[in-house]
């Protein structure tokens, strides 16, 4: 099996919603999606020869999936108040509501399951919250008998 692993990395601000610790509270962080691809065989011929796939490929869907929630607010779809959220767009801030509580965890099947979408070989997904915290995500293979 060959792996190739790339990174892309974005700044945004989350909460976590009745929890009881500091996370309850509006930070930041520099998350970073690590994204691991595998395949049994490279390509034979033509420009990708001895390629598992183009890493300016898997980087340009990484990065844009990374942009696409880079300095923002991220919060779980019914934790905050319609007068809060229409107060803060009101300001011109950016806000991404998503349907699941922003954990690191969460995230990492998250974006698994939109590369994937997206036809990228994907073998796992970590994502860092912070340099020395991270969560990965990995779909179970087939037992075959």
């Amino acid at each position: 099996m060959y792996y190739i692993k790339t990174r892309a990395a974005f700044d945004s601000a989350h909460f976590l919603k009745d929890y009881n610790g500091k996370c309850a509270n509006i930070h930041g962080h520099r998350w970073v999606i690590e994204l691991t691809a595998a395949g049994s065989k490279l390509t034979e011929h033509g420009e990708k020869k001895g390629m598992l796939m183009d890493f300016g490929d898997i980087k340009r869907e990484l990065k844009a999936l990374a942009d696409s929630f880079d300095h923002a607010l991220i919060y779980e779809k019914g934790t905050l108040m319609k007068k809060t959220l229409d107060a803060l767009a009101d300001e011109g801030f950016r806000l991404i509501e998503i349907p699941m509580r922003p954990t690191a965890e969460n995230f990492a099947g998250y974006f698994f399951s939109i590369l994937k979408e997206k036809g990228l070989p994907v073998k796992k997904v970590t994502v860092f919250e912070t340099p020395d915290n991270c969560a990965a995500y990995e779909e179970d293979e087939p037992c075959s008998l």
